[in-house]
């Protein structure tokens, strides 16, 4: 419990921190609730303004893009899908991280080489045009995307993983386990994981912003998100060739990009001031 005050203090004393959960949470409740809201559907075409955007009016809060869709609403069902593929490519990549690092941490030895060498590759690919050419051999999908981006991403939170239980597996209590004829699997998920959640959550909530990002990339390349689902990149995509005569429809989807991910970079800042247990307030 008073761990916890203590991060709540540190939080409350970090505005910028706290201005972007509050973001956040904001951005949140509008990609659940927010299309239920919206008087059109990101695919709802008026045929009578299709060939260029029109600028915002009464009818179209945010104007229409040049398929005449409603930009508010194709927003609104990005946020959903910009935030369930950062979330969702993020929370695969760490688990498979956090087990992988895990294992090679505790065990050492053959399997500690062998996961190392694995990750030495992985972080020697450029991984976008990797993850390019393995969106083109599969079929695109947003379930697709989220996967990719997962299986690709992973070998960060391995390293910082194995780092952190080379130092907690000489612990004293990781010896009475052992002494106690706990299983090695029992160890690592019951003690050594749970106390190396601290800097997995701070990597993790770093690495939605960074996730966010390489999916608009990949939108804005037309091999993430797919049409008729609305994206953030996917918009951008659209709206370039529209840009001097409808700068709007550029400003919108990109203003988005950028406040979210700097809000998780500085949320992301605050937790690892708050989760530090070094810090005296």
């Amino acid at each position: 419990m008073g761990d916890i005050n203590r991060i709540i203090k540190v939080m409350k004393k970090n505005k910028v921190a706290t201005g972007s959960l509050i973001f956040l949470l904001v951005l949140f409740l509008i990609a659940v609730f927010g299309p239920f809201f919206s008087p059109y559907s990101p695919g709802d075409i008026d045929y009578s303004l299709m060939g260029i955007p029109t600028p915002p009016s009464s009818k179209h809060l945010l104007g229409t893009d040049n398929n005449g869709r409603d930009i508010l609403a194709r927003l609104l069902h990005g946020a959903r899908l910009t935030l369930l593929v950062g979330i969702g490519a993020v929370l695969v990549y760490v688990i498979i991280g956090t087990i992988l690092g895990a294992a090679a941490g505790f065990f050492g030895g053959w399997i500690d080489n062998i996961i190392m060498r694995l990750v030495d590759v992985m972080l020697s690919l450029p991984i976008l045009f990797f993850i390019l050419i393995l969106q083109m051999l599969l079929e695109p999908s947003i379930w697709n995307v989220i996967f990719v981006i997962g299986f690709t991403g992973w070998a960060g939170t391995c390293r910082l993983v194995r780092g952190q239980v080379l130092s907690i597996r000489e612990m004293t209590y990781i010896e009475s386990a052992k002494a106690i004829g706990a299983s090695n699997w029992r160890i690592i998920f019951r003690h050594i994981i749970p106390n190396t959640m601290a800097p997995i959550i701070v990597t993790a909530t770093l690495g939605v912003a960074s996730t966010i990002l390489l999916e608009s990339s990949l939108s804005f390349l037309g091999y993430g998100v797919q049409e008729p689902n609305a994206s953030w990149g996917g918009m951008l995509n659209k709206a370039q060739s529209y840009m001097s005569i409808a700068p709007w429809t550029v400003f919108f989807p990109g203003i988005l990009i950028v406040l979210t991910v700097l809000a998780f970079n500085f949320m992301g800042d605050g937790l690892r001031d708050a989760l530090d247990p070094k810090l005296k307030t």
